[in-house]
């Protein structure tokens, strides 16, 4: 596959999707907006101003939500909810969930960002047990 082409798609399968160009950066963000939206801990984004999506099939499941008074926005399927890439035209980015993607990424992240917002439960995360599958 070409360096510069990563394909992914949704938890159902109903969106398909392939990615052309780099990614500039990678960023972990803890600020509440993404914790609600990603039920997690953070987001993990990619962004690029020179990328561009192509959707192989499943355009149609694509619903947009963005937040008003933000610039806070973010695709998802509307069948199973997955993250999906979303194009922010007012900052001219792709941004594509890192975990949207069944490709293996060459970029690692570059920051976790809006640190200082983090959840409290969010500390010290490499000290507690691994399990390399579901718990007993």
């Amino acid at each position: 596959m070409d360096d510069n082409r990563n394909t992914g798609q949704c938890l159902c399968g109903s969106v398909q999707f392939c990615i052309s160009g780099e990614f500039e950066s990678f960023f972990l963000c803890h600020c509440a907006r993404c914790r609600k939206d990603s039920g997690s801990a953070h987001s993990a984004n990619l962004f690029s101003s020179t990328a561009k999506v192509n959707w192989g099939s499943g355009e149609s499941n694509i619903k947009t939500f963005r937040l008003s008074g933000s610039r806070h926005i973010k695709s998802f399927c509307k069948d199973c909810g997955s993250a999906l890439p979303v194009f922010q035209a007012d900052l001219g980015l792709l941004v594509v969930p890192a975990g949207s993607l069944d490709s293996r990424l060459d970029i690692r992240p570059n920051a976790h960002i809006c640190f200082s917002s983090r959840a409290d439960w969010d500390n010290d995360l490499a000290s507690i047990e691994r399990i390399d599958g579901l718990p007993a």
